[in-house]
């Protein structure tokens, strides 16, 4: 296993090739605001950072990682176009695999700009690409927004379509929308009696719970006027389906989704991006026709992504995480900036999984 200062040293080389590449040196602090982050990813975030909390500044996190407080950096004194790069430990709960590091360095390189979106997105997986080259890696890629752009074109309510939204990253609970919502799953005995009654109320105990009466009659509201939706079709189901299917080489990849896109005219404009990116990285010397392309790919842990979305992994190793993972990021950036935006897209490597894969101690 290298050592703290070998990783450190590692860490350094990135960086600066990062800074060849044009960008930016940053740093951020350690401890992060933790409501900000509660509001972005939800309380599920606490199963998975180190919270603290301190009498002046309340709640406080130790830093999950770079790209939150980077966009609240940018979006409050950066330029246009900006390119940055950073490295520094970040911090994650473990309570699956004692084995994994709860703490480790990442080295990252970030691109803000409004212009030619795909290049920007070829650009970093290429230039990350180059920093792994001769490293014992497969890469895998994928596009949050061909999914998000499928749900957008469904014939069902917005209510709906912002609920499958919202857990586009739990795959399980998404499928459980699926199935509820196209009426192949049976609603529970006791909300279906609780919807129809006159009075939910009547035979109910003193309000005990955090929820007010209000917010659980609003609940019930929302409940019964969702029931009195059609469901979705089951040919929408299936195209859905078929894209989460999608699983292949990106040529053929791109071949499947167009002829999908037939059938579902929503995602025929990200379909086109995708055929852009592939091109983008093609001109860029990466190998697009062994290139990887998962439609479902990053859907479970990489819940601020909302476009291009890659990852690199050990061949030998399938217990270990990613050696290098990014994406594009536009509505991080929404959220984040007061009314403002701007395309964003970017990557990390961890520095000590190169070493160990370049030790041959992987």
């Amino acid at each position: 296993m290298p050592n703290r200062l070998a990783k450190r040293a590692e860490a350094a080389r990135v960086r600066a090739l990062f800074e060849v590449a044009g960008a930016q040196v940053i740093d951020t602090p350690v401890l992060q605001d933790a409501e900000t982050l509660l509001d972005l990813y939800g309380e599920d975030i606490r199963a998975r950072a180190y919270v603290t909390s301190d009498a002046l500044k309340g709640e406080q996190m130790l830093r999950p990682d770079f790209t939150l407080p980077v966009v609240q950096m940018h979006m409050a004194h950066g330029a246009e176009p900006a390119r940055y790069t950073y490295a520094g430990e970040v911090f994650r709960r473990q309570e699956d695999d004692s084995n994994r590091a709860s703490e480790y360095l990442q080295v990252g390189y970030e691109v803000f700009e409004r212009g030619a979106p795909e290049e920007a997105e070829a650009e970093v997986f290429a230039l990350i690409s180059s920093v792994l080259r001769g490293l014992p890696l497969r890469a895998a890629t994928g596009d949050i927004g061909i999914l998000m752009a499928a749900v957008e074109g469904l014939q069902t309510t917005e209510a709906r379509k912002a609920a499958l939204l919202r857990h586009i990253w739990r795959p399980r609970r998404f499928r459980a929308l699926i199935e509820r919502y196209s009426g192949r799953a049976d609603v529970p005995a006791s909300r279906a009696a609780l919807l129809a009654a006159d009075d939910p109320f009547a035979e109910a105990g003193p309000n005990i719970g955090l929820r007010s009466k209000a917010e659980v009659e609003t609940r019930i509201n929302t409940l019964r006027e969702d029931a009195k939706a059609a469901p979705l079709s089951d040919n929408e189901v299936q195209l859905m389906d078929a894209i989460l299917s999608v699983s292949e080489a990106l040529p053929h990849a791109l071949e499947h989704l167009r002829d999908i896109a037939v059938d579902m005219p929503s995602i025929a404009a990200a379909v086109e991006r995708l055929g852009r990116r592939a091109a983008a990285l093609q001109a860029r010397g990466v190998d697009v026709a062994n290139l990887q392309f998962e439609a479902s790919y990053g859907r479970a842990s990489m819940e601020y992504y909302d476009g291009f979305v890659f990852g690199f992994y050990a061949q030998e190793r399938a217990d270990l995480p990613p050696v290098a993972s990014g994406g594009r990021y536009d509505a991080l950036t929404r959220q984040l900036g007061n009314g403002e935006e701007i395309p964003a897209v970017g990557g990390v490597v961890r520095p000590g999984l190169m070493m160990m894969l370049k030790g041959g101690t992987a």
